[in-house]
């Protein structure tokens, strides 16, 4: 009897020990719901996913916020996601022809470029074709990115080649070495320009309106939280995320 006691007891301390891995921080199991999200979502995003986990105490909203094709290539290699929020409509595509999404991605928002500068604008740049001074350190988005293409179709239509000097993986980390002093000027959302504040100085361009930027929103296909995906995807789609997007900066879809 003696021996079947301590058996039960270790038994016993297993199980706790058990649930208590199982428990986050906060001392309950919760749900994660992951989202694949366009860097330039980051910060509208982050708040609105505060927002969901009030509304679903339950639930943890993880966020992995890449650009869009980084984040397409990671889906159709199998990454886990529940959500997928892509800065256009090309990289969207890419995971719904691979079969990760199958249901028809819904528009959200819109975005547009502008020019950023160290405070003060130290170069004067007051146009697009300004970018071309003799010297100017300009970063840009890589081609296959968002707004890599959408920078490529601005220049292409105005018939201003630009030549920067490095081109990121991401619109933030354009901004980044633009706020770092690394770089003279870079071309980035107006959202992320906004979201800055005073440690940039930007410059609108009227060549800007000729890439309008359509983001889609979709919960992937295999997900194991698909109601929880959906719920965040109303979200998004509506009224409380169309207008903490419009607060952002972000146009009407």
């Amino acid at each position: 009897m003696k021996r079947i006691a301590t058996v039960l007891t270790a038994a016993a301390l297993t199980a706790a020990l058990a649930g208590c891995g199982s428990q986050d921080s906060g001392g309950g199991d919760k749900t994660t719901l992951t989202v694949f999200a366009a860097a330039s979502l980051n910060k509208v995003f982050a708040d609105l996913g505060t927002k969901f986990e009030a509304a679903h105490p339950n639930t943890k909203v993880t966020f992995s916020f890449l650009g869009s094709s980084d984040l397409a290539a990671q889906l159709n290699q199998g990454a886990p996601a529940d959500v997928f929020a892509s800065a256009d409509t090309a990289n969207m595509d890419k995971v719904v022809k691979t079969g990760r999404i199958t249901e028809k991605p819904e528009n959200f928002a819109t975005n547009v470029l502008t020019i950023v500068t160290p405070p003060g604008n130290p170069k004067h740049i007051a146009t697009l074709a300004d970018l071309n001074q003799p010297g100017l350190r300009l970063v840009v988005c890589a081609p296959q990115v968002p707004c890599g293409s959408a920078t490529q179709k601005v220049s292409s239509a105005a018939h201003i080649p630009l030549k920067p000097v490095s081109e990121e993986s991401a619109v933030t980390d354009v901004l980044a070495k633009v706020t770092s002093g690394e770089a003279d000027a870079g071309l980035v959302y107006v959202t992320d320009a906004s979201g800055a504040g005073n440690k940039v100085t930007t410059v609108a361009f009227p060549e800007s309106s000729g890439a309008v930027n359509t983001y889609p929103i979709a919960a992937v296909a295999d997900s194991k939280h698909a109601q929880l995906a959906h719920d965040f995807e109303t979200l998004i789609t509506g009224p409380d995320g169309r207008a903490a997007l419009a607060t952002a900066g972000f146009g009407a879809p």
